[in-house]
């Protein structure tokens, strides 16, 4: 297969030799906003992240196979994919671990006023803080229970909390004290301590978190964005957070997020450059479903 390979696999220069011993021949972009190293007609298969931004898929006549290195297909034209029957796979899996840990971390943080004592410690302040919150026994509602928000079940059932998953396809899993469909995400929304959004961006989960369920959450509550930015409604993010627990959010609507934008100055939320993907672990796993997927 003649195979286009883009920068969004960081070690893929490395693997070059394996790819052509499996039978394929292999071309390069570094950057992929960049022209082509070769012809649009060319390329069988590509590994890539965001390459049909800026490269209209249609223009890949011959294109059979796609491997994302990110998780969520939001990126592509699906309809395309579907009608044109181009396999697609995605990195499930991949970074689903560090993303867990980031999101439980998160919580920790403000729970325990890691701010606070910080900011003390930088001013060489020794002050107690009386009002650290405990884990053990929240609840807490994970939204959208694929590979991502199970690795955040695992972690935050370890620390004694009650788990609840909302699913667009509810199941039985031990991971969880239970999953609802989305119709019942507004009574799991009034009830949970820490709400971590894990869903991938679709026209329905877009702004799922909007004024109406902003105004349902307990003033105590958490919440904890490392899906998609858009699946909140930024807005009505801004009218509510100073009547909330706290939030984590990694992901915003607009990217990178403006130097204006009044989230930077929020004393309750870390801010963090959609950075909760990246781990130690995500080389070996992400060379493993590529080998594993082209193989075939």
């Amino acid at each position: 297969m003649n195979l286009l390979v883009t920068g969004a696999w960081a070690d893929a220069k490395a693997h070059f030799s394996e790819l052509e011993a499996m039978g394929h021949t292999v071309n390069f972009l570094q950057f992929e906003k960049d022209n082509l190293p070769c012809e649009y007609a060319w390329v069988e298969g590509i590994i890539c992240n965001g390459l049909f931004l800026s490269h209209p898929i249609e223009r890949f006549t011959n294109l059979r196979y796609i491997q994302l290195t990110s998780a969520g297909f939001d990126r592509v034209d699906m309809d395309y994919v579907q009608a044109h029957e181009i396999e697609i796979r995605n990195a499930r899996g991949v970074y689903s671990i560090p993303m867990a840990e980031f999101a439980l971390c998160g919580v920790l943080q403000l729970y325990k006023q890691a701010a606070f004592f910080r900011e003390n410690q930088k001013r060489h302040i020794w002050e107690k803080h009386r009002g650290l919150q405990e884990l053990s026994g929240k609840r807490v509602l994970i939204v959208g229970c694929g590979s991502v928000g199970s690795e955040c079940a695992k972690r935050f059932a370890a620390f004694g909390c009650e788990v609840i998953g909302v699913d667009l396809f509810p199941r039985e899993d031990s991971l969880y004290s239970e999953i609802l469909p989305l119709s019942q995400l507004d009574n799991a929304l009034s009830t949970a301590d820490v709400i971590v959004l894990t869903l991938p961006l679709t026209e329905q989960t877009k702004h799922l978190m909007n004024e109406e369920r902003f105004s349902l959450l307990k003033s105590t509550a958490v919440l904890v964005n490392i899906a998609r930015g858009a699946i909140i409604d930024t807005e009505a993010l801004l009218n509510h957070i100073d009547n909330l627990g706290g939030a984590v959010l990694d992901v915003f609507e607009d990217e990178p997020l403006s130097e204006d934008s009044p989230l930077w100055d929020k004393q309750n939320i870390i801010l963090t450059p959609h950075n909760s993907f990246v781990g130690d672990g995500n080389g070996e796993r992400i060379i493993e479903i590529i080998y594993h997927n082209l193989s075939k």
